[in-house]
């Protein structure tokens, strides 16, 4: 009878006969995986006091020698649940390297004896092991590593499986598992990035062949900074990693072995002591949401934009050419657009990415798609989300018909939106709230959302050609190979007096203009507090100036801080509010003349000299030309236009959601009438069957107190993964998903001009009247802002795009500004002294 077993000489044992460890080895030979060369003595070859004898350990060093071959092996345990999905017993057992043949049998007695220790039985009482524990034994070749390390195929510290995390040392990876050499670490993420942290490796673990043993030794200086691996090597351990998985239905943990550029696999094992994540691997981004949802966000503000996001995006990609049967047999995916983390508004990039791959075209070119979108990682989707490339040809025809239809229609359709919407605004706005009950609140609630909100495809053809015609002009203007007027679209753009964003701001200094020219009332709003003004006006006083502040209440009212948010409190609500921007434009001596578009014409007037310079003979391209641009400024001017319209519309939802918490309240059901805010619109239409049933007002009261919490806690990251809606402290504010900072600060120059100054970073407008004609800093804006900008000499803004709000603002006013600049808050603090090139995006400290 045999007592060693070449590995090609088993065929089916199991972990019960050869242990956990063999058994691994033997699937990875089946794979054609490079393994060192091996055998093993099973469990039952081991049971009595076998080594005492002195035949026996002769045949097993006959049989060893005689299959393997080499001058030193490797002598391993190979526990029955060793190396097990339950438990790794990692370092339990002893391991010995370099091992001579007349040393063998000693080593082999060793290991035998290590699995009677005093620390696995406590590892086994520990864990809640049971049964006998059977040991094997692992006789390998040795192999001089020159490289060694080990490798998981998930991120073991943040449980992140689209991550790969390599760990390599220089020589034998005994000095890595025991922690006493400094190791290079690589992170292999899904879209194929290697992210490096490299150590200085001053020793290495290596067999000394003069003393016959492992000892540690110098890393040579040349090479002590250098990465162990080389990206081929990195790469071909994460395709390791990837058929692993695969092969074993679990995420592994190896080590590994390279001599040369020859790898060799020395173990697998299941990753243990990392929670299983439950639910799908999801991206969180707030970037480009937070401009419209700022802050903490209350529940009813929450519930109601997740229906309307869930019915604009399904008549959005129902626009694309995506069929009413698709579109329904994914509901869960539109109703779950948006998260609520912590009271702030995310985009969940995963259902946005599986709207993305409904679309035709998407399984012809999924890259060019994901950049067009500005998709930054892909996710890999079930079949069910993508159509066939045969579908998707049929259909792209289809929708290129349909979108030239709809390009040729846009001014018609937004005429018959904007008579529709001014209809229904014009019947909303000259209700009597005040005389409703809160069952008919609710009812005409319901009775708006289904005549305007949900019938929004105007906005949505327009948004989508904007993007569209605004790219062709960027792409026109590259062609002239005007390498510097880098700006020289954004400046195309400017000077459009269509755009209403800045009515707020010319029509607010005209009033600050005119209580200037009254003496009484320059004394009145500059000494006066904002609610004294306020009751002075309606008293009778300035009648002309109070009838100028009504009519702006009645215009742009609902144009705020916040404004979609039904929480806000807007100028309309509270005309206090609007009456101390007044006086901050009135202290500051700001009118309408000093804000001009003088500048803004003059730019867009120089580059049309320019564009038509570059043109000169090209009587066809300039005619193009001239098409191109005149669609983008329409489509861009009618972009923010068409938003201003849902400010208008949500006004009115906030209004009427008001009144019912006024009413609820009267009645004894709220302690307070803004509590309606923290109830979501399904508990709030149906309070009538439950808020005496269910204890809504005692998870009212707790709810409260948590958004309290959430605005004292430490804001979640802009951008962090998860594992469905598992929204605990180790992924919101993990900052793996951050863009890291390199070189100087640089964004996207929205507004041409170069200022030095000083830095104000303010992240509530409402906290502040003035700039004071410092440089304004902040993470996001939204269209509340406008009244701040002209108080600062420049803005910058961490987050945004050449079409967001304050792009498009700042260059109808003539301030200098630069959005989407990584890491702004980060770096900068208020005071510090800077030079920005509003042309160039290019920010320095001085």
């Amino acid at each position: 009878m045999r007592i060693f077993y070449h590995h090609s000489k088993l065929t089916n044992e199991t972990p019960d006969e050869i242990g956990g460890k063999a058994y691994h080895l033997l699937q990875l030979n089946r794979l054609n995986v490079n393994v060192p060369n091996w055998g093993v003595i099973p469990i039952n070859g081991l049971k009595s006091n076998f080594l005492a004898d002195s035949a026996f350990s002769e045949t097993l060093t006959k049989e060893v020698l005689g299959t393997l071959s080499g001058d030193y092996f490797a002598v391993r345990s190979s526990a029955s649940d060793e190396d097990g999905l339950g438990n790794s017993y990692a370092g339990m057992f002893e391991t010995y390297l370099y091992v001579a043949k007349d040393e063998l049998i000693d080593k082999v007695v060793a290991v035998v004896a290590s699995a009677r220790s005093q620390r696995v039985q406590d590892y086994r009482r520990q864990n809640g092991v049971v049964g006998v524990l059977g040991i094997a034994v692992i006789i390998q070749e040795m192999v001089s590593s020159e490289v060694s390390g080990v490798a998981f195929g998930i991120n073991p510290v943040t449980g992140d499986v689209h991550e790969n995390v390599v760990s390599a040392v220089f020589g034998l990876g005994e000095g890595l598992v025991s922690g006493a050499l400094n190791a290079d670490e690589y992170t292999i993420h899904q879209n194929g990035e290697i992210a490096e942290n490299l150590s200085i490796k001053e020793r290495q673990l290596v067999f000394v062949p003069e003393a016959k043993s492992v000892q540690y030794v110098s890393v040579d200086a040349s090479v002590s900074n250098e990465s162990c691996l080389n990206p081929s090597q990195i790469n071909e351990i994460a395709d390791q990693l990837t058929s692993l998985e695969s092969h074993f239905a679990a995420p592994q943990d190896i080590e590994f072995a390279y001599v040369g550029s020859k790898f060799y696999l020395l173990q697998t094992r299941p990753i243990t002591g990392v929670a299983a994540p439950k639910g799908e691997y999801t991206v969180w981004d707030n970037s480009n949401i937070v401009e419209s949802y700022p802050g903490i966000t209350t529940p009813l503000t929450y519930s109601f934009i997740t229906e309307m996001y869930e019915a604009v995006y399904k008549q959005f990609v129902g626009l694309l050419g995506v069929s009413k049967s698709v579109i329904e047999a994914n509901q869960h995916v539109f109703a779950s657009t948006l998260g609520l983390v912590r009271g702030r508004v995310y985009y969940n990039l995963l259902s946005w990415y599986k709207m993305l791959a409904m679309v035709p075209g998407y399984s012809i070119n999924a890259e060019y798609m994901e950049t067009m979108m500005g998709v930054k990682e892909r996710f890999e989707l079930e079949e069910k989300y993508q159509m066939s490339k045969g579908a998707a040809w049929f259909r792209i025809v289809l929708i290129v018909f349909k979108m030239l239809w709809l390009n040729a229609r846009l001014p018609a359709i937004r005429k018959k939106f904007m008579v529709h919407l001014d209809r229904v605004m014009a019947d909303y706005t000259s209700m009597d709230y005040d005389s409703m009950s809160v069952e008919e609140l609710l009812h005409k609630y319901d009775e708006f959302e289904n005549r305007l909100l949900v019938q929004w495809k105007a906005p949505l053809i327009n948004d989508f050609f904007s993007m569209i015609w605004f790219g062709m002009l960027q792409k026109q203007v590259a062609k002239l190979g005007l390498a510097d007027e880098t700006n020289l679209h954004n400046d195309l753009l400017c000077g459009s007096a269509d755009i209403i964003s800045t009515q707020p701001i010319h029509r607010t200094m005209a009033i600050a203009a005119r209580v200037l020219n009254e003496p009484e009332a320059k004394r009145l709003f500059v000494m006066e507090e904002a609610v004294e003004v306020w009751c002075k006006l309606g008293e009778g006083f300035f009648t002309e100036i109070n009838e100028l502040i009504k009519e702006y209440l009645k215009e742009f009212g609902e144009r705020c801080v916040g404004e979609l948010k039904l929480e806000t409190v807007s100028y309309a609500q509270d005309p206090t509010r609007f009456v101390a921007v007044i006086q901050a434009y009135v202290r500051q001596d700001l009118t309408h003349i000093k804000t001009s578009n003088v500048q803004e014409r003059q730019l867009r007037e120089r580059a049309e000299r320019v564009v038509m310079r570059a043109l000169k003979g090209r009587s066809i391209k300039r005619w193009w030309f001239k098409k191109v641009l005149a669609k983008a400024r329409d489509l861009v001017s009618n972009r923010e236009n068409l938003r201003y319209e849902r400010t208008r519309a949500f006004g009115v939802v906030r209004n009427l959601f008001s009144h019912v918490g006024v009413k609820l309240y009267d009645r004894g059901e709220l302690s307070d009438a803004r509590d309606v805010f923290y109830l979501t619109k399904d508990e709030l239409l149906s309070i009538e069957a439950k808020s005496r049933e269910d204890g809504l007002n005692e998870r009212l009261e707790q709810r409260k107190l948590e958004f309290e919490e959430y605005r004292t806690q430490e804001h979640p990251e802009e951008r962090f993964f998860s594992y469905g809606d598992d929204f605990s402290d180790q992924f919101i504010y993990s900052k793996d998903k951050i863009e890291p900072l390199i070189g100087d600060l640089k964004g996207v120059g929205c507004s041409p001009g170069r200022v030095s100054g000083k830095v104000r970073i303010i992240l509530d407008p409402t906290q502040t009247a003035s700039v004071d004609g410092d440089i304004l800093v902040t993470s996001s804006t939204d269209p509340g802002w406008v009244t701040l900008f002209p108080t600062a000499s420049a803005i910058i803004v961490e987050r945004g795009s050449l079409l967001s709000h304050s792009a498009i603002v700042s260059r109808e006013m003539g301030i200098p500004c630069i959005v989407g600049v990584t890491g702004l808050l980060r770096t900068l603090k208020t005071g510090d002294k800077i030079e920005m090139d509003g042309s160039s995006g290019e920010i320095k400290r001085l």
